[in-house]
């Protein structure tokens, strides 16, 4: 028994200490935000401020608040959209199974497996094709075509989990192939679209090389108008820290709130009855 919470110690010890390294580069950004430009150097960058001073978070605000707004929108909307596509393709392909859907279901998921930089030139020569480059509704739609592989096999996987029974009971009420959608199975989705709605979420606010590829300057992302603060020679480090910590926020609350349903939505998919 000793010899079991020696090692429980020494196991959460080790987790404790990477976590501690982990966060780091959290602490470096809290203290060199609350500085001010002047105390700011290599030598002090670890010594906590004399002084706080929140006016980088001010500063960062301003320059950034127009990219903040296009990153929700650009989240919420391509979130929204492509769990929805991504549900009723998990529905067909789970309940509705026709010859060949799993053939089609396989090359669906084979964009899961396709790098960002693959792409990115049909990409652009697409969304310049049709009038959409450099806006944010062409970026819009192409986070919403790249989540759908990730997303339907998620739904799919958690609508396997669903006994048949159901759908059967429905179909003796009278329901339509809709009615079954919108009566039973949308009703039930609620933890697939919570695991969706994190992952989406997450990774299109996360992501970069889109947005500084795809938009101009009134469309772009804030991980773009965050590399645009560092970008000069002479930085005031505080504000592009302010700003990154700002950037954070969204989905540091999203996963503190929701992040227990994430893990349930994520393990209720795992294991066949």
């Amino acid at each position: 028994m000793r010899d079991i919470n020696v090692k429980k110690s020494f196991f959460y010890g080790f987790l404790i200490v990477l976590a501690l390294a982990y966060l780091v580069p959290v602490y470096m950004a809290i203290v060199t935000s609350l500085k001010n430009p002047a105390e700011i150097s290599l030598p002090t960058a670890w010594a906590f401020p004399e002084h706080i001073n929140f006016g980088g978070f001010a500063q960062a605000f301003s320059l950034l608040k127009t990219d903040v707004f296009n990153s929700l929108i650009l989240a919420f909307s391509a979130t929204i959209i492509s769990a929805f596509i991504g549900s009723i393709n998990g529905y067909v392909f789970s309940k509705n199974r026709f010859k060949g859907s799993e053939i089609i279901f396989t090359l669906l998921l084979f964009g899961m497996f396709i790098p960002y930089q693959i792409i990115l030139i049909p990409l652009f020569q697409l969304l310049n094709f049709f009038g959409l480059y450099g806006s944010l509704t062409g970026l819009i739609l192409a986070h919403i075509v790249y989540g759908i592989p990730i997303v339907t096999l998620i739904f799919r996987n958690f609508y396997d989990q669903i006994s048949n029974s159901i759908m059967e009971s429905g179909r003796l009420d009278g329901a339509g192939y809709f009615g079954l959608y919108f009566g039973l199975i949308l009703p039930l989705s609620i933890p697939g679209f919570v695991v969706v709605g994190i992952w989406q979420f997450t990774q299109i606010w996360n992501e970069f090389l889109w947005g500084i590829t795809l938009t101009r300057t009134e469309s772009n992302p804030i991980t773009v108008g965050l590399a645009q603060l560092a970008g000069g020679q002479a930085v005031s480090w505080n504000i592009p820290m302010a700003g990154a910590l700002m950037a954070a926020v969204p989905v540091l609350i999203i996963y503190i709130f929701l992040g227990k349903y994430f893990i349930k939505g994520l393990l209720s998919g795992s294991v066949k009855e």
